[in-house]
């Protein structure tokens, strides 16, 4: 499939990357792409620099430098709307602090903007004045109250002042490339913090991928894990690409458990143009938006296999109705948590570990009734090393409430997207816009609905869909019925029915392929485990049973 599956970083004759954009896309189009990927690259490398002359550890450089992107875009949008009030007919003396707040934008004191910061002399106590800046603007917009940092007089004079000058140069970029920027460095941030950097950022690919296949144009979305707010973001972004504003149709709820996870996500709607309820909260125990059947969307990408969940304090919860696992994985708890949160309309997409689609005892009743009454929509598998924190791969699960009452109830459309990625490094890879955009016109065609082809995904369509509809493709994606699937014991791994394509010897890609038969090895392993188990206990108790 040429040009469709692995792609690596090639330098062209200018020693960049090759484009993949399309020969008839408008030059500005090009040109203002490639400028965002080039300032995002010299503003991260001015900053790390920066980074290595402090001593401190990632989440205490990270938090003060977003901090001082989110200040630069908060003046630009103040000047903004200060603009537009102008040209309405106000003098600058008649604007009120409301007036700004009206126009989508905060309002900021003199002494807490970022140009008055900058002009400050090198001499003076930088660090005291930014946390004083802060300060003043969290006193006037009640909405960020306690979310902005304060840890400003740990950097150095002579740190601060060099982050002035490098991030003023955001100030000639346009609202959405400072949205951009800002998931840059926290994606940079996150690969830097290694295991810890994975609980606040889920890599922006899979969070595309995911707001592509569930399509969320209008309602609310609720994210139980929401970190540093991704999934809110590039759902605003979806519907903006389809020509509508995002604060006009949607509306966010996010729970996150970490304290300074709750300011990211803050700071980050908020240089989105975005406002959502975001709460501290462990949702395992905590249900803070009254979420049971409340939601349009649901997405997620929660903490995998967490052990220690107490099932006293959560059996008797309304949201978890399908049953309590007994093991002690918490995997089944989030999954039903996504379910039962959805309205009867509602479509929800999350991450889950790949064991979570073949796992038994009572995983599987669970598993078997959330297939059996319809809701499970499609299923991805998903390559290693998308993920700063694991390199093992992963599942996509989507659930569609509508679709227990339509024509494909008793279908799961099963994916294969390992074969699909870009090699960013050595360590990691994620998807081109293309892929990601053919992935979700296979469901696209699936559901019968118009595909979309301006992110360059219409020659791997024509290759694979040469009809313009739908069809099972070998090692590619398989509709599977719901007998198909009890007859492989109600499993939702991928490979089970999808199966392997058709490739000449040539394009056999060895890694991929040790990584397919090592995850099956573990699996067949694990279910080898249980059996034995099954077969000991059933022994000792006809032993016991023979003894009386």
């Amino acid at each position: 499939m040429v040009g469709s599956r692995k792609h690596d970083h090639e330098p062209d004759k200018c020693g960049g990357l090759q484009s993949n954009l399309l020969p008839n896309q408008p030059a500005f189009i090009t040109r203002m792409s490639l400028d965002i990927n080039q300032l995002e690259t010299r503003l991260w490398a001015a900053a790390d620099q920066l980074w290595a002359n402090t001593g401190l550890k990632p989440p205490e450089f990270s938090n003060p430098v977003l901090g001082l992107i989110f200040l630069r875009y908060a003046e630009k949008r103040f000047h903004e709307a200060e603009a537009k009030l102008i040209k309405s007919g106000l003098e600058v003396s008649e604007i009120e602090k409301f007036d700004y707040q009206a126009e989508g934008a905060l309002y900021l004191p003199d002494t807490a903007r970022f140009s008055y910061l900058l002009d400050l002399a090198e001499g003076q106590d930088l660090g005291r004045a930014v946390n004083e800046a802060m300060a003043a603007v969290e006193a006037e917009n009640e909405e960020l109250k306690g979310v902005l940092p304060r840890s400003y007089g740990r950097l150095p004079n002579t740190v601060l002042v060099e982050l002035l000058r490098v991030l003023n140069g955001l100030g000639e970029v346009e609202g959405d490339a400072f949205g951009k920027i800002y998931e840059y460095f926290l994606g940079k941030f996150a690969l830097a913090e290694g295991q810890k950097g994975g609980v606040f950022y889920t890599p922006t690919s899979i969070v595309k991928l995911i707001v592509e296949i569930i399509e969320p144009y209008h309602g609310k979305i609720f994210d139980p894990a929401c970190g540093s707010g991704g999934m809110f973001v590039q759902s605003a972004q979806f519907v903006s690409r389809h020509q509508k504003r995002a604060a006009e149709e949607l509306t966010v709820f996010g729970t996150e458990k970490a304290n300074d996870t709750v300011k990211l996500a803050k700071m980050n709607l908020a240089v989105h143009g975005l406002s959502g309820d975001i709460r501290e909260a462990n949702t395992y125990y905590e249900d803070p938006h009254k979420a049971l059947g409340k939601f349009d969307f649901v997405m997620a990408n929660p903490p995998f296999n967490v052990s220690g969940v107490d099932k006293e304090r959560v059996k008797d919860d309304p949201r978890f109705k399908y049953g309590i696992p007994t093991t002690d994985n918490a995997n089944y708890l989030w999954i039903q948590h996504f379910y039962t949160a959805l309205n009867e309309r509602g479509r929800a997409g999350f991450v889950m570990a790949n064991s979570a689609g073949d796992a038994r005892g009572t995983e599987l009743e669970i598993r078997k009734k959330l297939i059996q009454i319809g809701g499970v929509d499609v299923i991805v598998s998903i390559g290693s090393n998308f993920f700063y924190t694991v390199t093992l791969p992963c599942t996509l699960w989507f659930f569609d409430r509508a679709k227990a009452r339509g024509a494909r109830w008793d279908e799961v459309l099963f994916i294969d997207a390992r074969g699909y990625y870009r090699q960013v490094s050595r360590a990691i890879r994620d998807f081109l816009p293309e892929q990601i955009e053919f992935l979700a016109n296979i469901v696209r065609l699936w559901r019968g609905e118009a595909v979309e082809t301006e992110a360059g995904s219409l020659e791997m369509l024509q290759q694979q869909f040469p009809e313009g509809s739908y069809r099972d493709i070998a090692g590619v994606c398989k509709v599977a019925t719901l007998a198909e699937i009890q007859a492989q014991g109600w499993s939702l791994n991928p490979g089970r029915y999808v199966g392997v394509a058709d490739r000449a010897s040539e394009d056999f890609d060895f890694t991929e392929r040790l990584e397919a038969l090592v995850e099956e090895f573990e699996f067949l392993n694990s279910e080898a485990s249980e059996l034995q188990s099954a077969i000991s206990e059933s022994v000792t108790q006809l032993l016991a049973g023979t003894a009386t």
